[in-house]
């Protein structure tokens, strides 16, 4: 059965379309690498997956159970859209995940006008986050002191503390040196098959797919796929895409 159900979505800004008819379907547990050139419409698709973009046809739909109208969905966005200077805590950013369902930002790093309170179970749920992420030892530390990787993993933490069992990332690497990268991909694969979240990563990073893709979707000009990476690799977009250095 599928976990989320896209069908026919159809997005534009300014009367210019971005993605015409795009339909896929994602099981859960699945990890799908979503890819394509720069404009293809690959953060416009997520955020339309969160409900922060409004598609001009199709629909969006979780599986029962798990309805869109108040999704538990972890998120987490591009560093340019990150605040990267809040003047919090590691453990008050890490907490604002829990402030998801009393109708926080979506981006959630405003705590204006919400309750600076929180029970003793979402206290506990972002401990175990962050000691998940590897930063319980900075939960005291001002954000705007961490290292770029530091900071992506406490945002990880954030959105484990508002996810349900799916994650979005957007290019989460982006920005990180090699270091810094090859372990958020290594808490990325543990989070899919360790922890059984079912994550959408948008990526530029055609070495990643093969180590942690169950699925690519491919978002192009004039065609799209969604498959799995050893359908995808055989396809002609795919060829160009890994530029014939993966065997």
């Amino acid at each position: 059965m599928a976990y989320l159900v896209c069908d026919d979505l159809s997005f534009s800004y300014d009367g210019r379309k971005v993605i015409e008819h795009l339909s896929f379907s994602v099981e859960k547990g699945s990890l799908v690498c979503i890819v394509g050139e720069n404009g293809a419409g690959k953060s416009t698709l997520v955020k339309g997956i969160l409900g922060l973009k409004k598609a001009d046809t199709g629909s969006v739909k979780m599986a029962e159970g798990h309805g869109h109208s108040k999704p538990q969905i972890g998120y987490l966005p591009q560093q340019s859209e990150q605040v990267k200077d809040f003047p919090a805590s590691v453990r008050e950013v890490v907490r604002s995940g829990c402030l998801a369902s009393r109708k926080c930002s979506r981006l959630g790093f405003s705590l204006s006008g919400l309750s600076p309170f929180y029970s003793g179970f979402e206290k506990r749920q972002a401990d175990a986050a962050m000691e998940r992420m590897g930063i319980l030892d900075l939960a005291g530390r001002n954000c705007s002191e961490l290292s770029g990787g530091q900071k992506q993993r406490m945002l990880l933490a954030r959105g484990l503390c508002a996810a349900g069992r799916l994650f979005l990332l957007d290019e989460p690497t982006a920005g990180l040196d090699t270091a810094a990268t090859a372990e958020l991909y290594q808490l990325i694969s543990e989070l899919n098959q360790n922890d059984g979240m079912t994550i959408l990563m948008v990526t530029h990073d055609p070495a990643v797919l093969p180590r942690l893709a169950t699925h690519i979707l491919h978002i192009g000009q004039k065609e799209n796929f969604y498959g799995t990476f050893d359908s995808y690799r055989t396809t002609e977009m795919g060829s160009r895409f890994l530029g014939g250095e993966i065997k």
